[in-house]
This record gives structure tokens, sequence and C-alpha cells, in this order.
């Protein structure tokens, strides 16, 4: 189903399905001028570096980052990773850590499979060579194996933050990262759709106008379930923070925090209506939805922009110590309990790789075990 979890190409056919699973969440399929991704262009295919001088009949030169060198056992040979070198990750389906190293490949690009195990302790199998572990060392030897494109940063080091800033002002910056990322890309799939004028797409699985017009919608529904929550969270959570420094500030940013609301639902509504044509899908209608889309793009960078500059500095004036930062950002997560289960594939598919993991990190740092265990658990994981 969906192609990249985070090094993120979006197809628009991938909603077959209602929800996306872990372990389907990745395609090979030809990219169309509305699935361009963050940092997409700039992402090399990953190489997969093994011990048995065996793999040395594919090679290709491997452009290592600056991550913990392999060791000289390890830098026998590289070889592309292609269908024909699986990584088979064992371990319970409901556990967390199970669930993080998997993300983990995914972003990497292998080619993955999932073989759920009762062995509490997970295990990576590539070749013949098997490791197990803990997080970190089997988080490191991924890195080792697959370079590009590099997941571990030792330090949370977005955008001018450091280890003062607020958990939930980190957790609401990556936040505002994915769904800017999710609306531009409708905006690029709606313009496409336009520049097309209803015919078939380039991708012939995308199927005809009316099919990929219901895919649209469902991928919008998605989007638009996350913003929603999203708000929810920052007026139920964030904003009393900011009643308590601020009385005019909270008052005044809940008078505007709907803005948006008005024309998300006409966008909906809109899209209802173009899919049930029976005269066909014109050009004016598509140009017409592209505008739409174009609108809530300038609206919603605007509203972040002005939340992360004016507001979430304000969070770190409340002076709260880490024990109420995790209270904090735990209500939001339980708040945002839709985006955490059925949506986290689509919620994460809006982040760079290193900004999804330092989001995986946040929540397995600091949000309550049983909470995150409670999101995972709803989540099949099949392959």
């Amino acid at each position: 189903m969906y192609p990249k979890l985070l090094i993120l190409i979006f197809r628009p056919h991938v909603f077959q399905n209602s929800v996306p699973t872990m372990g389907s969440c990745f395609s090979t399929s030809s990219v169309s001028t509305s699935e361009i991704a963050p940092i997409d262009l700039a992402v090399k295919p990953p190489a997969v570096i093994l011990s048995s001088p065996a793999a040395a009949q594919t090679l290709v030169s491997a452009q290592p980052l600056p991550i913990t060198p392999p060791s000289a056992a390890e830098t026998t040979a590289t070889a592309t990773a292609t269908s024909t070198v699986t990584v088979k990750l064992y371990g319970p389906t409901n556990s967390l850590t199970t669930s993080y190293l998997r993300f983990a490949l995914l972003h990497k690009k292998a080619n993955l499979r999932f073989v759920p195990s009762e062995d509490q302790k997970p295990t990576i199998q590539i070749g013949s060579e098997t490791t197990s572990g803990s997080q970190e060392v089997l988080l490191r030897y991924i890195e080792d194996k697959f370079p590009e494109p590099r997941l571990m940063i030792w330090k949370f080091n977005l955008e001018g933050f450091d280890e003062a800033t607020p958990l939930i002002v980190k957790t609401i910056w990556l936040q505002h990262r994915s769904m800017l990322w999710h609306v531009e890309r409708m905006l690029r799939w709606s313009e496409d759709l336009a520049a097309r004028g209803g015919r078939r797409a380039v991708d012939p699985s995308v199927g005809t106008p009316k099919m990929e017009i219901r895919k649209f919608a469902k991928s919008y529904t998605l989007l638009q379930e996350v913003m929603l929550e999203h708000a929810q969270m920052e007026e139920r959570i964030l904003f009393p923070v900011l009643e308590s420094v601020d009385r005019g500030m909270c008052k005044s940013a809940n008078e505007e925090h709907g803005r948006e609301l008005p024309l998300m639902n006409g966008i909906k509504e809109y899209i209802k209506s173009i899919s049930v044509m029976d005269s066909g899908i014109c050009c004016e209608e598509l140009f017409s939805l592209a505008s739409r889309f174009k609108s809530l793009q300038v609206m919603c960078k605007a509203h972040f922009e002005e939340e992360e500059k004016e507001l979430l500095p304000m969070v770190e004036a409340a002076e709260m110590g880490k024990e109420k930062q995790k209270k904090l950002m735990n209500k939001g997560l339980e708040v945002m309990r839709g985006t955490h289960t059925n949506s986290f594939d689509f919620f994460l598919q809006g982040l760079t790789p290193q900004e999804a993991m330092q989001y995986l990190d946040l929540l397995m740092n600091f949000g309550d075990p049983d909470l995150i265990s409670s999101f995972m658990s709803q989540r099949d994981i099949v392959d």
C-alpha cells in the first residue's frame, strides 16, 4: 500500500483499503508528478553492508554518512538493497521495540519481512547473519548495514530546539511539519489532476479518473482527521498552559484557531460533488479544487508559523518541570489517539526520516508505556 513511510514517496493509488498497515507501506511503482516527498530527491538507494564475501557479486560503492563505522569484517562488500536482499525482523507483534525497529527498517526501503515471535528479544536476520540485542544495539546495527538515509540523531537538534525545549513544543512542531507537507502534497496532486484534465494518470494502477478521485478523497479524509485532532489537542492541552501565562493571549488564540475549518469542510464537500458527476470530471472543476487547496496551504502555513513564533515560545515561560511536561505530552497524545493508531503511517509520511525517528523517540522515551502500548495494540502488523 504505502510506498515509503518516511523517505516517503506518496502514491495516490495506495488507498485500496480503508486503513494502511505496517509492513504494507512500500511500493516500487513509478513516481508521478504528484508524488514528490520529503528529501526524496536527496536520498540515494540505500546500501546494505554484508559480512559475507559472497555478496561481492553485485557491488556498488557505498557513500557512508558520519555514523559509527562498521568493523573490518563488515566492510568486505556492499550490495544494493534490492529484492535479492531480504531483511527479517523477529519479535512480538505488540512490542514497542519491535514496532520501533520495524519503522526504522521501513525508512531504509529495505525488503522487509516481519516474522511474529514469542521471544521478547527482537532479532534481525540479513542473509545468514543474525543479530539480537537491545533497541539501541539493533538500531545502530541497522544504521551500519543501511547507511542512507541516516536515522540516528543522539540529540534533539531540529531547527533551534535544545534539551530545554518543552516536550509538547517539540511534539507540536513535528506535527505541524507533517500536516503542512500533506497539505502541500494534496495541492500538488490536485494540480496534477487538473493538468491532466480528468484523463487517466501515467501510472495505470491509479485506475480511471473517478477511481483516482475516490482515492484522493480518502487521502484528504485522513488529513482532515489528523488536523482536527491536532486542533482539539491544542485547544484542550496547549491553550490552558498559555492561559496560565497570559489570559489575553489564550482568548485571542481560541478565537482564531478554527479559521481554516470552513475551507476544509468546503473542500471535502467539493470533492464529493466531483466524485458523483455523471458527465465525467471536467478541467474547470479540477482547477477550482486546486485553487482551494492553494488557499488552504497558504492559511495553514501562516497559522503554523504564527503559533511557532508567538505561542509556542510562551510555553517555555510557564517553567514546567520534566514530569509535568511528560503529563502534558501524554494528555496531548491521548486526545490524538486516532492519529497515533489508524492514521500513524499516514502521519509519519509527512516527516523526513530524521524527523520521524525524533517523533518516535519522543513517544518511546517520554510517552506513558501503557498509552503507547495501547496505540500499538490497535495496529495490525502484517506482511
